[in-house]
């Protein structure tokens, strides 16, 4: 069975991955399919494990952007500057951001391994790679099965159930306002969020204003990349793009039958985290794996402080109005 855990941004999906990690069985994937170029992901035309390879190994613009102007990013886990072979300042290949140093303690070498196995590949379309890359790191480490998650895999879901016709889907989400506020807190995802929804900048800048955006461009503090980065859009914006998220996740539901999907919220995940972890544990069809759900648990910090409440009423207001259709569809309205 494949199974996959699936939601919008900062909505607890990272939390819940590392808690399915301490399955013994679990080969848990994290953030593959997000950061692959998304014409390419998963397209039907045969190519070479070689090109296969490259489509993997391949950066991320918004991550390399962010990265060399210093901003952190906790879901980026390669050990830059503690004996990994890239620096800040240069382009990671995309499977070592938070991929392969998940999954084990030399990214580096792993990654190596990872490219010289896949260029073995057969030529055929990017998911029968995928599912071999992923049927032998299960082999390799040992395990029984392996669970993909990505951020604002939720946005996509659609792709996923036609490329997946089998899999189980397990959506997590957590109420929109404050997701949406995580996010503008969130480097990796306020740049591209503002692209996107040409969000004025904090001195009423238009991006048209700002000339070339240029994500390679080298940082000067005034270029356009680092002037995005350094604005607060409105929280609405981000307010839109959550919802926009959900909005197109359920209208794929219709393509799944009721059995191949499940949610759970990230409120009732850090209450109860064992009780929850059954339910999954159920839905998911995981194997016996002893006392994995109590160490799991243990991963929890408590839930968040809520951002939501300590907004100016007028922001509050509309922020409340941009994730109103969401909050509707996830029974939280």
């Amino acid at each position: 069975m494949d199974r996959f855990v699936v939601g919008t941004g900062r909505c607890g999906s990272t939390l819940l991955s590392r808690m399915l990690a301490e399955h013994p069985g679990a080969l848990s994937v994290f953030e593959l399919f997000n950061g692959i170029d998304f014409q390419r992901r998963f397209a039907p035309e045969p190519i070479e494990g070689k090109a296969y390879g490259a489509l993997i190994a391949a950066e991320q613009p918004f991550v390399t952007a962010v990265l060399r102007r210093g901003y952190e990013v906790a879901e980026i886990t390669y050990p830059f500057g503690s004996g990994g072979r890239y620096r800040r300042e240069e382009p990671l290949p995309w499977i070592l951001v938070s991929m392969l140093p998940r999954l084990c303690d030399d990214p580096d070498a792993l990654f190596d391994e990872v490219m010289a196995r896949v260029a073995t590949h057969p030529r055929q379309p990017a998911v029968a790679h995928h599912r071999q890359l992923f049927a032998w790191l299960v082999e390799r480490d040992g395990r029984s099965f392996w669970l993909e998650r990505s951020g604002s895999s939720f946005d996509y879901l659609g792709e996923l159930v036609r490329h997946f016709p089998d899999a189980r889907f397990l959506h997590i989400h957590r109420d929109g306002p404050e997701a949406a506020l995580s996010m503008v807190h969130h480097h990796a995802y306020r740049l591209p969020i503002s692209l996107l929804y040409d969000a004025p900048l904090d001195d009423g800048a238009r991006l048209a204003d700002l000339g070339p955006l240029d994500l390679h461009a080298p940082p000067t503090g005034r270029d356009a990349i680092s002037r995005v980065l350094a604005s607060r859009p409105s929280p609405a914006v981000f307010g839109r793009y959550w919802c926009d998220q959900v909005l197109h996740g359920y209208r794929a539901l219709s393509e799944l039958a009721p059995e191949r999907y499940a949610e759970v919220r990230f409120e009732d995940l850090v209450a109860d985290p064992v009780a929850v972890l059954a339910r999954i544990e159920a839905f998911l069809e995981l194997p016996e794996g002893g006392a994995w759900k109590e160490r799991a648990a243990g991963l929890v910090r408590g839930a968040p402080a809520r951002r939501a409440p300590q907004l100016p009423e007028a922001d509050r207001a509309a922020l409340e109005a941009a994730c109103r259709p969401g909050q509707v569809l996830l029974g939280r309205a």
